[in-house]
């Protein structure tokens, strides 16, 4: 199967490659870097010829208002390619609970581009994952000092990007689910604690401070973050992975 992955040489994107490459198919990265720009359109329509699925992985260069409309220009032009060019599944790439943190831009931009693909004319697969590992230490980066990180208590259900990666490959080798798949980690914990978590095995001795009002997460209300009770669990606990991570010098 020929499967175009627009993003392909990003952190998601180059092991989705990897691993439909792994499984015989005849994966594609598209970047800026291969000629493709997915804003302007340009390259996209003869990168897209013979594709049988685009997988689009591309993500907005910010997280404010304007990325709302970069969302819907991108997949504007994404969907009338893949259109003209006879593509006959779309996947992307989403956020469990998006829709219920509607205060991020971020996050209202995401559900925009999820319903401009629902209502385009390629049969599509959404994908939804929670939060990334690899993403905690910019989360905690938001609010932190030389001597504090601070915090909110807002349950999170973080997975590594390499079971992301394994599920949307998964579900692009499928038939469209015209629906969304979601995805999370094996374990919930209030985002302060995995703070503490983290901090102490990489061996930095920062306190950890809750701040029910610190970094983008406070806007979650609830349990918006955590997955349904039909989403698919990933098998790498968080605990786990950080085994394999650096420690900070002491």
């Amino acid at each position: 199967m020929r499967i175009a992955v627009i993003g392909g040489t990003g952190l998601i994107g180059s092991q989705v490659v990897e691993i439909l490459r792994a499984d015989g198919h005849e994966a594609v990265p598209l970047s800026l870097s291969t000629g493709v720009d997915l804003l302007t359109g340009q390259g996209l329509g003869e990168a897209l010829k013979g594709a049988e699925v685009v997988v689009n992985l591309t993500n907005s260069p910010t997280f404010d208002d304007a990325s709302g409309a970069f969302f819907h220009t991108t997949m504007d032009n994404l969907l009338a390619a893949a259109d003209r060019a006879g593509v006959g599944h779309a996947v992307i790439l989403s956020i469990v609970g998006a829709e219920q943190v509607p205060d991020l831009a971020y996050y209202r931009a995401k559900v925009l581009q999820e319903d401009i693909l629902k209502a385009g004319p390629v049969p599509y697969s959404i994908v939804r994952a929670t939060q990334f590992f690899e993403f905690m230490d910019a989360a905690f980066s938001w609010t932190a000092d030389e001597t504090t990180v601070r915090l909110p208590a807002t349950p999170v259900q973080p997975m590594a990007a390499a079971d992301v990666a394994r599920a949307v490959a998964e579900v692009s080798v499928g038939s469209p689910l015209r629906g969304t798949r979601n995805v999370a980690g094996p374990e919930v914990f209030p985002l302060d604690e995995l703070g503490r978590i983290t901090l102490a095995a990489r061996g930095d001795h920062r306190t950890v401070v809750t701040d029910a009002g610190a970094g983008m997460f406070a806007a979650a209300p609830g349990n918006a973050l955590i997955a349904e009770e039909d989403a698919v669990i990933a098998p790498t606990a968080y605990r786990k992975w950080l085994e394999g991570q650096p420690r900070s010098a002491d």
